[in-house]
């Protein structure tokens, strides 16, 4: 079944981004003219769009058009997992995708690749990106993948925040609050979550100093 919406995850409380944070979402600051936000939701225009929202939220409320829809975070910081559960009536049955909103992409449509590459053997498929590829970003990396794509927790590619996820297992989540690794832990001990590799360039714009990294990269000047 291939997903037909999409959640951009839009709640957190942007502290990393500060000053830039103190009086909008970090998804709300702008690089080459845009917000962050919709750098992302523009990648999604065919799709069912959700955002969820926490901080600051009437700015995120205000902002998007008319046909996206708002998973309403105010009363708890829900984490990754948790926000995708509260999103569920808003994103209806079978996979999804999800996307953080603190990064750009230069080259093929993330989703599209996610899109290509989706079976229905799989439970997750997390968009990768390898070093050479990745700009704005300091970590030793998170995922390798085998000669099937599946893959293991290890120094590595760098996770792009952005997947197709089945989502049957938040039935068995009680808790409200929660990260996104509740699910993937589960699929990883079952051998169902996967990796591929973007074959373009993705820029982390988590902090002030990697918008100007990131504008560079959108301008083709790196």
């Amino acid at each position: 079944m291939t997903p037909k919406s999409a959640l951009f995850f839009a709640a957190g409380l942007g502290t990393r981004m500060a000053p830039l944070t103190n009086d909008r979402p970090k998804p709300m600051v702008n690089v080459a003219g845009k917000p962050l936000l919709f750098h992302a939701l523009d990648l999604a225009e065919r799709l069912t769009r959700v955002v969820n929202v926490h901080y600051k939220a009437e700015q995120i409320r205000d902002a998007v058009p008319a046909d996206v829809h708002i998973s309403d975070e105010t009363d708890l910081l829900r984490e990754t997992g948790g926000g995708l559960k509260h999103a569920l009536p808003l994103l209806g049955d079978g996979p999804v995708f999800t996307m953080n909103t603190d990064a750009v992409w230069r080259g093929d449509n993330p989703f599209d690749t996610l899109h290509q590459h989706w079976r229905d053997d799989m439970e997750g498929l997390l968009l990768l990106v390898s070093k050479d590829n990745a700009l704005g970003h300091s970590g030793q990396g998170d995922f390798i993948t085998d000669q099937t794509g599946k893959i293991q927790r290890c120094a590595g590619a760098i996770y792009t925040g952005c997947q197709i996820i089945r989502t049957t297992d938040l039935d068995e989540v009680t808790e409200q609050s929660f990260s996104m690794w509740e699910l993937w832990n589960r699929m990883l001990a079952r051998g169902t979550l996967y990796g591929v590799e973007y074959n373009g360039k993705w820029c982390d714009v988590g902090r002030p100093e990697s918008i100007a990294v990131a504008e560079r990269m959108l301008s083709d000047d790196v």
